[in-house]
């Protein structure tokens, strides 16, 4: 067995974020490790900030398997298997993405936590931490940060 048994990855569908399924992917066939493809969405309601605009939104998502936030799933999920990964998972958790992938791993003791870097160059990331920065600071495993951007 390899040095990861679980690892996590998250995805919100775009480009970027499938440059890190693939490396997350690539780790996890190399260690014969399982991975977990998590993507978060919010509901409907939530607090005066507001959600984070790039997640999937309402309570559908968590009900409705063919809703879009599935669908991104499974296509991260066959992404990951062409990549080489054999035990492949996918979640749909609710909740802000940094809140929902550090419980993820720890609700699942991964050993590896991936996540793109997309946001960790923009001002608002600079200014207010983006979602790559906030989850290396309070995962409690492993986090690889994988650049995506050309």
């Amino acid at each position: 067995m390899g040095k990861y048994q679980v690892v996590v990855v998250g995805t919100d569908g775009s480009d970027t974020s499938f440059r890190a399924v693939d490396r997350a992917a690539k780790i996890a066939a190399e260690s014969g490790a399982k991975l977990i493809v998590a993507s978060a969405f919010t509901d409907s309601d939530h607090g005066r900030a507001g959600p984070d605009p790039d997640q999937y939104r309402n309570e559908k998502y968590r009900n409705e398997g063919n809703a879009p936030v599935y669908e991104m799933l499974r296509k991260a999920a066959a992404r990951a298997r062409e990549a080489g990964a054999t035990e492949v998972e996918e979640r749909a958790i609710e909740g802000a993405a940094v809140d929902a992938l550090v419980q993820l791993a720890e609700d699942v003791d991964a050993d590896l936590l991936v996540v793109g870097d997309v946001g960790n160059k923009s001002l608002v990331g600079r200014v207010v931490g983006a979602v790559p920065r906030t989850v290396s600071r309070r995962a409690n495993t492993e986090v690889l940060v994988v650049e995506t951007e050309d």
